[in-house]
């Protein structure tokens, strides 16, 4: 009967809207818990079982590459017509396939009429008639408006007459034919106008969903009766009309009334049939005993069609994306998973829409290769995906691992223990149905669109059955084991309104389903998808698994595998087995051996003798069942002779064959002699087990008093390869606990959790030591140890040395002052008890406090070493002690001194660092009061230092004067500089400093009269004569130079420095002894430049055997114009020294070297002394200024006397020197320009007189005077004057300049008379404009100082005083009066002084100020 989708608008039913089963559980592993997956799945079985179903989660990084053959895959798919699949639907269609087939057979095509709109559900009304007893009873009792309400019309329409006339035209002959009643007495009235069209077709191919009208298959309406075949004679045969009689009447009249069979010939009047037809029928007719005959063969079980066609998975998945975006109008991608889910439901649950779609279910692994990578395959596995091979969670490895029961079966069985593969597409589903031997299953969807999920627990497996079964009964009564098909499916809300607890889950890529045993559980795919299957079964199956076999028995269902080869092969291997694998074994072979010898006693008693042994896996797989049940056989079975090839259990031992049972053979794989010991191995290591169990339970439940070892049931654990289970955990935890209290008492005992408390001397309290009460819990706590612990003995014994320790601890407690040894010593004794002491932290405090008295009077016993530190170390300590009278009464004497010391150490620091200082009287004062202190206190020890230092000052500075001595400037200087260090009030310090002040004035108003600018001398080597003549001016000398040298250093050896002189005249007692030291000096100073003149003249002679001569600071030789020293005698290179002004002759040159001072006037350096020795103090500048001015003086009196003794005529006049010398030495030309003395024309006294002159560092006339005496005496006047210079350019000037003089002073000689000086006050000088006519001097060489031009007798007056007159010239010479007693006129520049000076103060001639100096008048 062809199904098509209706056509008619508004004809589909009102469905009641699916709505989606509760959730099932979802769970999420760590990586920890991911890594055993059977002890996870053991761990959320009492969850997820409760709701058959659960989804898991891998680990967001567990990605494993899908490594299936893509381009080997090449499967045929089922088809599903999805209206066929849900068990109500088909039900249903099978009804109207036999309505429709009945009809047919009348000749007749079947219509389905429609009421209000709407297709009419035949067999629900056929249903609710039977359900209210038949069609007679409802048309007795008029209950068709009952029937319309309950097929939902509304009431009031008069739907039940509609109702009644369809039944009764289309369902109440067929129910007549059911209940094979041949009278009937109804008419079947045929309405005319009716349409006779075909049965919608509600199966359509795959990938079109509108329900068309089948090509070909016009819908004309026709009218009257159903085709009616009017009986006619057959020409061919010839038969006669009257050879065919009516087989219900039996008569052969009517014959236009009579009817052919088609099918068996027979005969029937219309009018005779049940019911009766009016006509005959047009087409094929069938008889009552035909239609019975065709309609009573039993129907075809149902299942899936295979496809035409194969698919590659590309494009199967092509096919099924174009179904899903042309069904739903929409991108695949966007269809809710709760619309698809809706549709299906609705497209299941009804028959006028007929959607087919394929489902690649079942395809081998095997063949085409695993979407998990596994070894030795075509896919190459990266290194950093190599760990999926060996996961469990590959479901290639998960029903071999060791925890898994399948491994023991030795066959591969495809899709138990190799996964099967599922490809799959939008509303491909698959039915309700549990695993084979009610296993688990587990789901991995690899990729694609998500797969929906339903599933029952498998408590409610029989509950779900027999819902299927009284909702669907016909289904039932065919197929028994229908279920067990994968064919049928029934809606989620349908079994939820009957009780059934039904969960749902989508299943999405990269996630786990796992179903629990006899969970009932079916589904759909949203999409394209690729998903993999397998089974496995753990060892809390294995009961369930042998009620399963019992209940295929039952069903005639045939097992995949035996449970008791299973059995048999765990036994087999029991010492290698998980003890709790064994244990439930041991009550699988228990019920197996029994059941196994009741069966065998049950077939001796029925008399079968003959036996034989079989190796039953040498068998075919078909001669392992048993024909009657199906059920393999492996420990025994029935054969008989007659029906080889056949074999029974021994549960059907009668139903094999007729035969006597003497012919019957027992065919047996283990004899009961060989089961039992089986059976004893495995309850010997069960019984093991649980021995050592129960020995543990007491153990872990401190049950018994029987001491045990506790390492040897560990061990025992390990060796026999007990579980891991809480147990062991909780044995493992008392021995680790047993062996950490042994441990602990050994540490007890050796001490070896001390730590040295060093600062008192017992040890460091630890958080974990026992205390003393725990102590003696721990030892009274070995008696209730399941073990006996050999320290015991010795802990009782510490317990006692504890309790001694406690004792002597309260009697050195109580003591008031306890010896800081004697607690030391209870300390000590405290090592060795490694337990927490209460008494310990008062011990230490105790020892602490004693020991922190001993050194307070330590250092109380020695005040010289306790100072202020050690009493604040001391107080900062006792504040940290523990209070306690004695610390406290010590405290308080300790803080009293250091008030004490603190406030004098104050007060003397601020007697010391007062301004002003305090006097000496206060400072003694404070000194008497310190004296009681008994401490070290460094301040008040600095005052009493201060005031001993100041004491001792003030004497020697009272002895430093004492009886008019004057002192040393060194002493007077140190004094002061101590007195700088002596925070004290001293009287004479002011009086002292300003004597320093006085002398230090002096200092520098010396050296401005002497020193010159930038003087590389002291006023010391100014001041005092040259110790180092001949040593500082040139480097090296003749050979003869420095013989003489080392011959004058070898007399006087003592004074050879100015550090020497220096000591000297510091260290001298009196001016007396410094005198005679200087005068030393002198005479050496003498006797060096002599000598050094000498040796330097001599080098200018010509030599034979004079070698290199350097001369000059340049230490070069000579050349070029030359200067010569008038002192040192020593020649210079013009251009290696300068001069401030035009040397003039009769002026002497001194080389830089001799020149050391600025030759101050007398007049000048007279005051300086007068000065010093008012300050009245003694000093080496005073020393040999005053030494100088006495060296002067006596110097003009041997001046003065050598003019009156005619000393100066003993010249070598003789001898004249040009002034311009020219000379060659060595080759070398020079000339010396302003020669000096020759030393062969002077005599020594001249030559010593003159020296010692320029050596004076004061200027005198009198030593000019003598140079030009002697220079005009013993040298002619120059024709001309050149200084020093080496071109014309500067000749020129010189030149002129002398011209200028001599007519100067020719000018002056000319003169015919002369202004007389006129006589002015004090202080005030003379100034003559014009002097008297002089007497022209000659040139003759005998002319001296004495012996002047005679001038005019008039006015003589007016002549210089000076012996040493230097004759000055010019329009204005100046003139003063000595103050003195003898009122001589002398010329200033003759006497040394300046016209400023003259005026300001007196002027004393040498004759007044020297009483005894002779004039030489």
């Amino acid at each position: 009967f062809p199904r098509r989708r209706c056509t008619v608008p508004g004809c589909h039913p009102l469905l009641n809207e699916f709505i989606p089963p509760p959730e099932c559980p979802v769970f999420e592993p760590s990586w920890e818990e991911f890594a055993d997956p059977f002890a996870y799945i053991n761990k959320i079985r009492p969850i997820a079982e409760k709701t058959g179903i659960c989804k898991v989660r891998p680990p967001p990084d567990w990605q494993p590459p899908f490594a299936c053959d893509v381009d080997r895959l090449k499967f045929t798919p089922r088809i599903q017509r999805l209206n066929e699949l849900e068990a109500q639907t088909r039900v249903k269609l099978n009804f109207l396939d036999q309505i429709a087939k009945f009809w047919e057979l009348q000749g007749c095509t079947l219509k389905i009429p429609h009421v209000e709109r709407k297709i009419l559900d035949l067999y629900q009304l056929n249903k609710l008639v039977n359900e209210e007893g038949g069609f007679d009873a409802v048309c007795r009792e008029r209950r068709w408006t009952k029937i319309s309400v309950k097929m939902g019309f509304a009431p009031g329409k008069a739907i039940g007459s509609h109702l009644r006339a369809h039944y009764e035209r289309i369902l109440y002959p067929y129910n007549l034919f059911q209940t094979g009643d041949n009278l009937p007495r109804g008419y079947v009235k045929t309405e005319p106008g009716e349409i006779c069209e075909n049965r919608p077709n509600l199966r359509r191919r795959m990938g079109t969903y509108s329900a068309k009208p089948e090509p070909g298959k016009n819908q004309t309406k026709e009218t009257g009766l159903c085709r009616f075949k009017l009986l006619t004679l057959l020409e061919d045969f010839k038969v006669s009309v009257d050879q065919y009689m009516c087989l219900v009447c039996g008569s052969g009249t009517a014959e236009d009334r009579l009817l052919l069979c088609d099918g068996c010939d027979d005969s029937y009047h219309i009018f005779c049939l049940i019911p009766p037809l009016h006509d005959v029928p047009k087409g094929d007719w069938r008889c009552p005993k035909c239609l019975a005959q065709e309609c009573g063969k039993p129907a075809v079980a149902f299942g899936f069609e295979q496809a035409s066609r194969s698919y590659t998975l590309q494009a199967f998945g092509d096919m099924a994306d174009s179904f899903k975006s042309d069904y739903f109008n929409m991108p695949v991608h966007m269809v809710p998973t709760e619309l698809v889910e809706k549709e299906f439901w609705r497209l299941v649950s009804t028959i006028e829409e007929d959607v087919t779609v394929e489902y690649g279910a079942d395809i081998a692994s095997k063949e085409f290769g695993s979407g998990f990578p596994v070894r030795n395959s075509h896919f190459e596995v990266s290194p950093e995906d190599e760990h999926y091979l060996s996961s469990g969670w590959n479901l290639n490895n998960m029903p071999v691992l060791d925890s898994s029961v399948l491994t023991h079966v030795t066959a591969d069985i495809c899709g138990m223990k190799l996964p099967w593969l599922y490809v799959g597409m939008c509303f491909s589903s698959f039915c309700w149905h549990i695993e084979d031997h009610w296993s688990y299953s587990i789901n991995y969807l690899h990729w694609g669109e998500p797969k929906t999920w339903y599933g029952a627990p498998g408590y409610a497996a029989e509950h779900l059955e027999s819902v299927m079964k009284n909702l669907a009964p016909e289904l039932f009564e065919s197929q028994p084991d229908l279920l067990h098909q994968l064919v049928t499916i029934m809606n989620p809300n349908t079994l939820m309104n009957n009780g059934v607890p039904i969960y749902r889950t989508n299943q999405c890529a990269g996630e786990f389903v796992i179903t629990f045993p006899r969970a009932y559980h079916s589904g759909f795919n949203q999409g394209f998808n690729f998903a993999e299957a397998v089974n496995f079964c753990t060892m809390d199956w294995m009961p369930i698994g042998r009620q399963c076999v019992s209940h295929y028995r039952d069903l005639s269902r045939y097992c995949v595998f035996s449970h008791d080869e299973m059995v048999c092969n765990i036994a087999a291997k029991v010492d290698a087995m998980d003890v709790e694998l064994v244990a439930t074994v041991q009550k699988e072979i228990d019920i197996m051996v029994d059941e196994e010898q009741v069966l065998r006693d049950k077939i001796t008693k029925m008399g079968v003798v003959q036996s034989r042994q079989v190796d039953y896996e040498l068998l075919p797989d078909e001669e392992q069942q048993c024909c009657k049940c199906r059920t393999t056989c492996y420990l025994s079975g029935i054969t008989c002779a007659c029906s080889p090839g056949k074999m029974v259990c021994l549960y059907h031992a009668q139903d094999l064959c007729s035969c006597p049972h003497r012919n019957l053979t027992l065919n047996y794989k283990f004899t009961l002699d060989e089961l039992y010991p089986m059976r004893a191995a495995v309850t010997q290591r069960a019984e093991s087990y649980q021995e050592w169990h129960s020995t543990v339970q007491e153990i872990v439940e401190n049950k018994g008093n029987k001491k045990r070892e506790l390492h040897s049931l560990v061990e025992q654990a390990e060796t026999k390869a007990f579980p891991k289970n809480s147990l062991l955990d909780q044995l493992n935890t008392v021995t680790s606990e047993a062996d950490k209290v042994a441990a602990m008492a050994q540490q007890l005992l050796n001490g070896k959790r001390q730590t040295r408390y060093r600062s008192g001397g017992g040890k460091s309290q630890n958080q974990n030591e026992l205390t003393v009460e725990e102590l003696r819990s721990f030892v009274r706590q070995f008696d209730s140890l399941p073990c006996s612990i050999r320290q015991a003995p010795l802990l009782k014994d510490l317990l006692t040395r504890v309790e001694d320790f406690q004792q002597h601890s309260e009697r050195l407690l109580s003591d008031e002052s306890p010896s800081p040894l004697e607690l030391q010593e209870l300390l000590d004794v405290s090592l060795g008890l490694d337990v927490e002491l209460p008494q310990l932290p008062l011990l230490r405090e105790r020892l602490e406090q004693a020991r922190w008295l001993e050194a307070v009077q330590q250092a109380s016993s020695r005040p010289e070493s306790l100072c202020l530190d050690t009493m604040r170390r001391l107080i900062d300590q006792g504040v940290g002690l523990a209070p306690h009278s004695s610390v406290e009464r010590a405290m308080a004497r300790l803080q009293e001194l250091l008030t004490v010391s603190e406030q004098w150490e104050e007060r003397a620091l601020s007697l010391m660092e007062a301004r002003p200082y305090h006097n000496m009287e206060t400072l003694e004062a404070a000194l008497q009061e310190v004296e009681n202190i008994p401490a070290y206190l460094p301040n008040c020890l600095q005052l009493k230092d201060v005031v001993t230092k100041a004491k001792k000052w003030l004497h020697e500075a009272e002895a430093l004067q004492l009886g008019g001595r004057i002192p040393v400037l060194d002493n007077l200087s140190e004094l002061v500089l101590r007195a700088e260090g002596i925070p004290a009030k001293l009287d004479p310090l002011s009086r002292l400093e300003a004597l320093i002040s006085d002398v230090q004035t002096w200092k520098e108003c010396a050296g401005k009269t002497f020193l010159l600018k930038n003087s590389p001398f002291s006023l010391l080597e100014v001041l005092c004569p040259r110790c180092d003549v001949g040593t500082g001016n040139q480097k090296s000398r003749s050979k003869k130079a420095k013989e003489t040298t080392q011959i004058i250093k070898k007399s006087s050896t003592k004074l050879e420095s100015l550090c020497d002189v220096e000591r000297a005249l510091s260290e001298s007692k009196d001016s007396a002894s410094a005198m005679a030291t200087l005068a030393e000096v002198r005479q050496r100073e003498m006797e060096i430049l002599l000598a050094l003149r000498a040796s330097n003249e001599s080098k200018l002679l010509p030599s034979e055997n004079c070698g290199a001569l350097t001369v000059c600071v340049c230490q070069k030789a000579p050349s070029g114009d030359m200067m010569q020293c008038e002192l040192c005698q020593e020649v210079f290179h013009c251009g290696c020294v300068t001069t401030t002004a035009e040397v003039e002759y009769g002026q002497a040159w001194l080389c830089p070297f001799c020149q050391r001072s600025r030759k101050p006037p007398l007049d000048k350096v007279l005051p300086l002394l007068a000065s010093l020795q008012r300050i009245r103090v003694r000093l080496p500048e005073g020393d040999a200024l005053r030494f100088l001015i006495e060296r002067t003086v006596r110097w003009q009196h041997r001046v003065q006397q050598a003019c009156t003794e005619g000393v100066l005529e003993k010249g070598r006049v003789g001898h004249r020197v040009s002034s311009h010398l020219t000379q060659e030495i060595n080759g070398s030309l020079f000339h010396t320009e302003h020669p000096s003395l020759p030393l062969q024309v002077l005599g020594p006294e001249l030559e010593e007189l003159m020296v010692e002159g320029f050596l004076l560092q004061v200027t005198l006339p009198e030593t000019e005077q003598l140079y030009r005496y002697l220079l005009y005496r013993l040298s002619p006047r120059p024709s001309h004057s050149s200084p020093c210079g080496n071109h014309t350019e500067q000749n020129q000037p010189s030149q002129k300049g002398s011209t200028h003089l001599k007519k100067r002073r020719k000018d002056s000689s000319d003169s015919q008379h002369s202004e007389k000086p006129k006589k002015c006050r004090k202080k005030k000088s003379k100034k003559s404009k014009e002097r008297g006519e002089e007497t022209k001097r000659t040139s003759s060489p005998t002319h001296t100082v004495s012996d002047p031009a005679p001038s005019d007798s008039e006015e003589d007056y007016s002549l210089c005083a000076a012996p040493w007159c230097r004759e000055p010239e010019g329009d204005e010479v100046n003139w003063v009066q000595c103050d003195g007693s003898c009122n001589q006129w002398f010329h200033q520049i003759c006497v040394g002084l300046s016209a400023e000076r003259a005026e300001r103060e007196d002027y004393i001639c040498i004759s007044c100020t020297q009483p005894d100096y002779d004039r030489g008048k």
